[in-house]
């Protein structure tokens, strides 16, 4: 049935190709896109032992962050590796180049038998690793036949598309068969790979890398950072990541949360330095007093109606260290179309974690914390209820922070499992544990 499968493509690549290649998200790259490479490519870094080739695919910018954290443990336990990253999109290889421990960064091959061909055998892996449901046939059949050994990583397969993977798995070749691993999120997705016919001592249950990517700032470290910022004992509410719009919504609960907390103390982080300026001058308008960490915390510590200064955290790399010295957290990019902002790295220091209603791209990370620690709020007003209440019981504070702080540190671990899996796979699991 596999041909059924190659004239199909073939036939989607003749219709499909002109906005391909017109379309901004695919109209680079079209040589590597072909399999078409340099017959020197990867010369300058040979295979041997010690020296395995792997090859990482994600689609978009999105998926290639789930990926960084095995590439770095790749990098960490097995130095002498080549890292090579493919991706779909334009925007997804510019991602790609900034990873940290990526050799070659190129584009997926069209999923035709001789552009998969092309590009197996000149990137010639000793490892293929997929992930979600990035099931390419005919890439899956060449790195087959090339040697490569096949692993699924995050692996996703929905309840509500079992019936079409079972049609395409038909239709080409069964492609589950060929795969050395598949390591799954949960045990749901494991049960549902297994009855589209995975073997069943390929499949493991590892968890979401997604997670990993998340939390790789989350040991940045500022002990000094209280001091700089001027904060003394009372209690302070972070609101990290903010976005246009939501700095004078934080400013409003804020200001109605000092009636009954009047030491109660304000930073604000926004996601864009350049709005900095901006967020200040509206604070000013408004009466408050400003204090910039660009300027050492510099300025009155309280205004002329005695209430807290609002510190503005004007700088780069120091949110999580923020976050450590905060009593409640507001995640920002939550009360606007953004899709939310990164929540784990709060919860990761043991603070409960307050954000909108709108977190689409954060969508895993809410099913974690939600009800472990973090709090979904709806408005304005139930953000002040909820932060009102929390801030007149410490205890709670306390408990829902340490609940949060072992949510995460149980999620956490899936990119080293994965690694762990994928070195046995390679017969190197004592080489890099030796390095």
């Amino acid at each position: 049935m596999h041909w059924i499968y190659t004239i199909a493509s073939y036939l989607f690549f003749a219709l499909a190709s002109p906005v391909l290649l017109l379309h901004p998200k695919t109209r680079e790259g079209w040589a590597r896109r072909l399999g078409v490479y340099p017959s020197d490519f990867l010369a300058h870094r040979p295979k041997g032992p010690g020296r395995p080739r792997i090859w990482l695919h994600g689609a978009s910018a999105g998926d290639l962050s789930a990926l960084s954290p095995m590439i770095c443990e790749f990098k960490r336990r097995l130095p002498g590796c080549t890292v090579v990253v493919t991706t779909l999109t334009n925007s997804g290889a510019l991602m790609a180049r900034r990873l940290s421990g990526v050799d070659e960064v190129s584009y997926l091959p069209w999923d035709l038998p001789g552009a998969t061909r092309r590009a197996v055998q000149a990137i010639d892996p000793d490892l293929l690793v997929l992930e979600y449901t990035e099931l390419w046939p005919h890439l899956i059949r060449a790195a087959r036949r090339q040697g490569a050994r096949i692993v699924l990583t995050n692996g996703r397969f929905s309840e509500n598309n079992l019936g079409r993977y079972r049609w395409l798995f038909a239709v080409s070749g069964r492609p589950l068969a060929s795969f050395d691993l598949l390591l799954m999120r949960e045990d749901e997705e494991a049960e549902r790979v297994l009855g589209l016919g995975a073997p069943l001592d390929r499949v493991w249950v590892t968890g979401n890398t997604k997670f990993d990517a998340l939390l790789l700032e989350a040991g940045n470290d500022r002990p000094d950072l209280a001091g700089i910022l001027d904060l003394d004992a009372a209690p302070v509410l972070i609101a990290g990541s903010t976005h246009e719009g939501e700095d004078l919504l934080v400013i409003d609960v804020w200001e109605r949360l000092l009636a009954d907390h009047p030491d109660l103390q304000l930073v604000i982080a926004p996601r864009y330095l350049e709005r900095c300026s901006k967020l200040r001058g509206l604070a000013e308008e408004r009466g408050f007093a400003v204090r910039l960490r660009s300027a050492a915390g510099a300025g009155p510590r309280r205004d002329a109606a005695g209430r807290p200064a609002i510190v503005v955290l004007d700088s780069i790399g120091e949110l999580v260290a923020a976050y450590r010295l905060g009593t409640l957290v507001f995640v920002g990019g939550s009360f606007t179309d953004r899709g939310g902002q990164n929540i784990l790295e709060p919860a990761a220091q043991g603070k409960p974690v307050l954000f909108g209603p709108n977190m689409a791209n954060f969508h895993d990370a809410v099913q974690v914390l939600v009800g472990r620690g973090g709090i979904q709020v709806n408005d304005a007003a139930h953000f002040y209820r909820v932060a009102h209440e929390l801030l007149s019981r410490p205890e709670k504070i306390a408990e829902l922070g340490e609940l949060a702080q072992r949510t995460v540190h149980g999620i956490r671990g899936a990119s080293r499992r994965n690694v762990d899996h994928m070195l046995r796979l390679l017969g190197a699991l004592g080489e890099a544990e030796a390095a």
